[in-house]
């Protein structure tokens, strides 16, 4: 028999925004990242965003764009240092739902994991400071000097996700029967939909979506929202979307 474990998201799932955002505006602020980037390609996807006229991940994939970018030629220590700095003062602005989730499933013996499409230079930061027991983010690949050269190995879509998973599983001896997942957006959904306990955290209308469509997926999965100090359990049937 294998063990439980319990696979996190963090975006939007355990910190209350999206890690690589900080790291952004972080990096604006050190001048490696031009300002007129913000103003010129970012801000307009984030106004759409937070008027609710567009989607977050194209906010986000936005970023990540330009991030690469910035990255190309930065030796790895400046990046991890930044990585640090970011997590030392925004790590635990995070969900009390998912905090205490972590906290339970430690005390219950179980594998605590993260798989973040944040790079893996703040997952390990965030993996550090939540006690997870294991982790792994978007690699952004290194030369022979340690510097980055633009190309990258995602995590924040379904497939790369599922095949992170799998070599959890090797890894741990897992049964994913028994484990458990928390995501928020539709690249946590092969994550949600291959362990026994899914749980969708504050999901966007596309995973909602997924989700609904899938009769195994719909039964089997919670749904928390967490607003201000309260938490809300809801069910499909009484979601409108």
């Amino acid at each position: 028999m294998g063990i439980t474990a319990a696979f996190f998201d963090i975006d939007g799932t355990l910190y209350r925004e999206g890690l690589i955002t900080a790291t952004f505006k972080k990096l604006v602020k050190s001048e490696l990242i031009d300002q007129h980037r913000w103003f010129n390609e970012v801000k307009e996807k984030y106004d759409k965003w937070d008027k609710r006229r567009g989607n977050y991940d194209d906010y986000l994939l936005k970023i990540a764009e330009i991030y690469m970018d910035a990255t190309i030629g930065l030796h790895r220590s400046q990046i991890e240092f930044i990585a640090k700095k970011v997590v030392e003062q925004n790590g635990d602005r995070v969900y009390k739902y998912t905090r205490d989730r972590i906290r339970w499933h430690k005390d219950m013996g179980h594998k605590v994991i993260t798989i973040s499409g944040s790079p893996e230079e703040l997952v390990k930061e965030m993996a550090e400071m939540h006690g997870f027991h294991d982790y792994i983010g978007t690699k952004y690949e290194k030369d022979e000097n340690d510097c980055f050269t633009g190309k990258i190995m995602p995590m924040w879509d379904s497939k790369n996700k599922i095949h992170a998973i799998e070599d959890f599983i090797e890894k741990y001896d897992i049964d994913l029967s028994k484990s458990y997942a928390y995501g928020d957006t539709a690249g946590d959904y092969s994550m949600l939909s291959i362990v026994g306990h899914p749980t969708a955290v504050n999901p966007t209308k596309e995973l909602l979506s997924k989700l609904r469509s899938n009769e195994e997926t719909r039964d089997k999965t919670d749904i928390v929202v967490e607003r201000k100090d309260m938490v809300y359990r809801l069910d499909f049937t009484k979601v409108d979307f």
